[in-house]
Order: C-alpha cells, then structure tokens, then sequence
C-alpha cells in the first residue's frame, strides 16, 4: 500500500495531509488559499507543501487526491464555475497539479470526499449505503449507494439544502421558498437568532451557527427554538430522503454540525412524523467520526484510488 496526500482546498484555507498505507494522517499543514492569486500560484504552494511533508517524514507520495468546493467535474478534473474560489473558475486543477507533482491526481467536491472518508474510515464503515450531509455556510449532500458514490446524471445530486421543508418559509438564495438550507446553513441560523431574540422581546446581541450551539446548551431560550427549528428542518428532509431512497444511515457534518444532539436529537425525533413507521424505525442519524479529517482521508482514498486504475 502506498502512502498518498490529500488535499481539502477551500475558500480561505487549505489543508493538505500526508497519509500512510494504514490511512492515517501523519503529517499536515493549513495554508492560506489566497485564490485572488490564481491556480498557478496555488499550485505551487501546495506543491512546496507537499514536499517539506515527505523530507519531514522521509515518504514520497505516490498519488494525490484533492477536493474542493463545486461545482466540479470529476472526469476532467477540471473546476468549473466557484462562488467562493471565483480565481480558480474553470481551472484544470487536476491536470495542473499532475504535470507540477509528477503523480497521478484525482479530484472531486468535497462533500463527496468526506463522504468517502466517512464509508471507508469512520461512521460508515461496513456499511453498502449511506448519506453524507455537511451543513456549514451552505448545505449539501454526497449519497454513496451500493458502495459507489452516486453522481446523477448531471453530476449535481446532492443538493439536499434545497429540499423545500416549508413552502411558506423564507426565500433562500437559490430562488424557491423554505429550503432546508434557510433553516440550517451558519448564516441563516445567526440571521433566525437575531429574529427569535426580537420575537421573544430580549435584547439584541448576534451570534454565529456554531457559537448557536454552546448558547443553546446553557439554557439561552431563542438559541434553544432556532436550534430545535433547525433540528426539525433537517429531520423532515431526511425523511423525505429516505422514503425516496431507503436509505438508512445519514451522516451529519460540518460546522454546524459540531452541534452534536442539540441539532440531531429534534432531528431525530421529527423523522417519523415524515415517514412510513417501518422506513423510520431503522433511520440513523449521527454525527461524523472524523470532523475535519474527513475530507483529507476522503481524498487520499482517491489518489490512491487512482493507483488502481
């Protein structure tokens, strides 16, 4: 088994792990991403990284796998057009980082990647389905069905955010009205607590998604209603998600899901008041094993993924 890198590219930083042939993260680093820069300079950044792990442990890597925020293209390996890393829009990240390293690369969103990290190394091993949602600054989704990531036949299943669970509620950025992701995503939850705050006739004050969740376990009351209101928006898309898939496992991670059971127990509770009793009762919903590491494990599995081909 060969050791591999992954890399997790996001909008402000980077983190970049070398793995070793048992799949752990034995070296690391997070840089800056500075995107303003355009994908040449990052690419040699990384490149520069890469190197100082394997002379700091003594290993070269034999593959890299990379994700990165979508909408990607997995086949190309080529960027397409990014909200939050717009100087790296229609990059082929994948053939630049193959011609500067030397080594085969593979690349793919990044939802799907902690997917991946989760099915083989931490809350779905020996599982043959699963769902991945990561709720952060947006929400989305990767859905693994007989061990094989699911990609549509567009590349953008996943979207689970936009799962309408209120038809009266908000309009969210995507245009339609009550999305999972107005209910759930960081900003929107800091947004609904301002709103809770006025409603309940307390002072203002602002706090962030995850700040949300410490203020909801001492006892802070509009943190506690956003949080439950949240909880229940997420139970009642994945409600839907398992009518429609019989899927049975959901896996939540992300910022916002550092929550833990004050953002999964509502959820869990609301599923089967949304589904069939017998598909309810074998619903899982938990919190990911492998937090930040998620990613990083999920795209080495792709480069050495890419060893194989």
């Amino acid at each position: 088994m060969s050791w591999v890198i992954g890399i997790d590219l996001g909008g402000t930083k980077t983190a970049i792990g070398l793995v070793n042939p048992e799949h752990q993260i034995v070296g690391q680093r997070r840089i800056s991403t500075h995107e303003e820069q355009g994908p040449q300079a990052i690419v040699e950044r990384i490149a520069q990284e890469i190197a100082d792990l394997e002379q700091v442990h003594g290993q070269k890597a034999q593959a890299v796998g990379i994700c990165c925020p979508g909408p990607v293209d997995h086949v190309t390996g080529s960027l397409l057009t990014l909200v939050n890393l717009p100087g790296l829009s229609n990059t082929p990240l994948r053939q630049l980082l193959a011609e500067r390293l030397g080594v085969p690369v593979q690349l793919d969103h990044d939802a799907k990647a902690a997917a991946l990290g989760e099915f083989h190394y931490g809350a779905g091993r020996g599982r043959t389905h699963m769902v991945y949602i990561v709720i952060g600054t947006g929400v989305g989704a990767a859905i693994i069905l007989d061990g094989k990531l699911y990609y549509g036949e567009s590349n953008s299943s996943g979207e689970v955010g936009h799962i309408t669970v209120d038809r009266h509620g908000d309009v969210c950025q995507c245009g339609s009205r009550g999305c999972m992701e107005t209910y759930t995503s960081g900003p929107w939850l800091a947004r609904r607590y301002q709103q809770t705050l006025a409603k309940l006739g307390l002072p203002d004050k602002e706090a962030s998604g995850e700040q949300l969740t410490h203020l909801a376990a001492t006892g802070d009351p509009a943190a506690q209603a956003v949080m439950q209101a949240a909880g229940t928006a997420l139970g009642i898309a994945v409600a839907s998600m398992a009518m429609i898939m019989n899927v049975e496992l959901y896996i939540i991670g992300g910022s916002v899901a550092k929550a833990g059971d004050v953002l999964l127990e509502p959820a869990r509770e609301t599923v089967p008041h949304y589904a069939f009793k017998a598909v309810a009762a074998r619903v899982q919903i938990v919190a990911s094993a492998l937090g930040d590491d998620g990613p990083i494990l999920g795209s080495a599995w792709l480069g050495r993924a890419a060893l194989r081909v």
